[in-house]
This record gives C-alpha cells, sequence and structure tokens, in this order.
C-alpha cells in the first residue's frame, strides 16, 4: 500500500500547481478508466476542450476504407488550464459522465503546436 501513496504523491508534485477541482485526476475525487485517445485540441473553453482525430472506417457496400474524423469533449483541470492550447497534441482518458457531453478527462500534453513542425 505505502508505494500505491507514493505514486499518488508523485503525480501530485509532477502536475505542479495544487487546484481545488473535484473533477481532476490528480487532486480532486475523480477515478479514470476505460478507453484512452490521442487527438489534437480544436477549441479550448474554461473547463473543457475539444479533441479531434481521424480514424479509418470499413464500408461494407463499397468494400474500401474511408477517413473519418472524430470530436470528443474533455474536462481540463485547473492544474492543467495554462499549459493546454488550441494545437496541443494531449491524450484523454474515459472516466464517469461529469455531464451531457463530456465523458472524459484531460491525462497530459503530449506535443506542443510548435513541436509538430520540428519533426
Amino acid at each position: 500500500m505505502k508505494k500505491k501513496t507514493n505514486e499518488k504523491k508523485n503525480e501530485k508534485e509532477i502536475a505542479g500547481a495544487i487546484c481545488n477541482d473535484k473533477k481532476c485526476h490528480i487532486h480532486g475525487n475523480l477515478k479514470v478508466r476505460g478507453r484512452i485517445f490521442e487527438g489534437r485540441v480544436t477549441k479550448k473553453f474554461k473547463t473543457r476542450v475539444v479533441i479531434e482525430f481521424e480514424r479509418m472506417i470499413y464500408s461494407r457496400k463499397y468494400e474500401r476504407y474511408y477517413k473519418s474524423k472524430t470530436k470528443i469533449h474533455a474536462h481540463l483541470s485547473q492544474c492543467m488550464e495554462n499549459g493546454i492550447n488550441v494545437g496541443d497534441l494531449i491524450r484523454i482518458q474515459e472516466c464517469r459522465p461529469l455531464s451531457k457531453i463530456i465523458h472524459f478527462v484531460v491525462i497530459k500534453k503530449i506535443k506542443g503546436k510548435e513541436e509538430k513542425w520540428k519533426q
């Protein structure tokens, strides 16, 4: 059990600023489980972000694959609010329903907007 409490403390230190958000997966009372997605931030609001990513869908009628874009709304906690901007590549994970459209929470930032052009 001591290892689990130490891991929690390390996560809190990594996140930086301590937030008072109850819907934060690090500082609050929110358990994350289920699917994980990575995508680009297309819109940013005060407490949520919208990410978009492409996926391939198989069409049975034409026996071909086609590209489709999916948009997902995710909760943005107070401790990550300043670090994430439009254009960043982020990872989100499923949690309990937080509102009508929000069922995911932002886990971490993978790349910034500027970093994608450096490759």
